[in-house]
Order: C-alpha cells, then sequence, then structure tokens
C-alpha cells in the first residue's frame, strides 16, 4: 500500500495525461479535418465569457474581441512567447494568478478577466490596460503611454475598433 500522498501524486499525473489525450486528440481532428480556423466554434465559449465578463465588469463584446485578437477562440493556442489558451496568459501571468491549467477554459477565462480587469483598476483607461495586457504593465508605465511597439498598437487598435 502507497502512502496517501504518493497515492494523490499518482492520481493526479493520471488526471493530467488523461487531459493531454483529449487535447492531443482535438488538435489531430481538427488538423485530419483541415479546420485551421477555430474561430467558427467561438460560441461554444459565450456561455462563460458572459460570466466571467459580468463577474470582473467589463463588456463581454470587448472580451470577446480580445479573444479573437489573441488567440482567435483556440484554447490550445500557444504563442511564440509562451503565451497560452483562449486569453493567451504568460507563464508568470498564470502563476501570480494561481491558474493551475492555462489550457482549461475556465480557468484561463476567470484568470484572463481578472487580469484585465486589475490593468483597468491600475491604468484607469481602456487602451492602457489592453496595452498593458499586450506587451505588459511595465513597459506601459516605463513609456507613460501605448508602447511605440507596432503588435501593441495594432492590438490595442484591433480590439478597441472591432
Amino acid at each position: 500500500m502507497l502512502p496517501y500522498n504518493l497515492e494523490k501524486i499518482i492520481s493526479r499525473i493520471g488526471e493530467i495525461e488523461s487531459r493531454f489525450s483529449q487535447r492531443v486528440s482535438s488538435l489531430e481532428e481538427r488538423t485530419i479535418r483541415g479546420d485551421d480556423n477555430y474561430a467558427a466554434s467561438q460560441d461554444t465559449f459565450d456561455d462563460l465569457i458572459k460570466e466571467y465578463a459580468q463577474k470582473y465588469q467589463i463588456d463581454h463584446r470587448l472580451a470577446k474581441r480580445l479573444i479573437e485578437a489573441e488567440s482567435n477562440f483556440d484554447p490550445d493556442a500557444v504563442s511564440p512567447r509562451g503565451a497560452m489558451g483562449l486569453m493567451q496568459l504568460m507563464p508568470q501571468t498564470c502563476q501570480d494568478l494561481g491558474i493551475k491549467d492555462p489550457f482549461d477554459e475556465r480557468e484561463n477565462l476567470e484568470g484572463g478577466m481578472r487580469y484585465l480587469r486589475g490593468l483597468l483598476n491600475q491604468f484607469g483607461s481602456l487602451p492602457l490596460a489592453l496595452a498593458a495586457y499586450n506587451a505588459g504593465p511595465s513597459r506601459v508605465k516605463e513609456y507613460g503611454d501605448i508602447p511605440p511597439f507596432p503588435e501593441t498598437q495594432e492590438f490595442v487598435k484591433k480590439v478597441i475598433g472591432g
């Protein structure tokens, strides 16, 4: 008989392996079908987006534009810089927010909305909060405005302009 803690660890490893296998299967199915445009299933997340947007007092349409700009509604998206999931959260942000699985839609959406709400409170301006979401709060503080990075400038325009 194994010690209780070891049993819990082994059980958790099994859960993670199972979840990973399901994600790989989902990605393989989309690849086989040629379904590169995951946005077609964005309605899948509407209820969750509305739930967390309301909880953190964010317009759900803004949240959807942000998610579209970040991941095109792909919950398995990983950027070249390591941002993960629907709201493209960086590993350090996940750690700061206590997110254990950034590919879990609920966890990612709640964490992303909570992070955005914090940035809105911190900067007091939607454009600056979005710039901080994209480039990092330190960059917005450094420049005292939207940083002059083309990616960040376009991101802010895309999310606000819809």
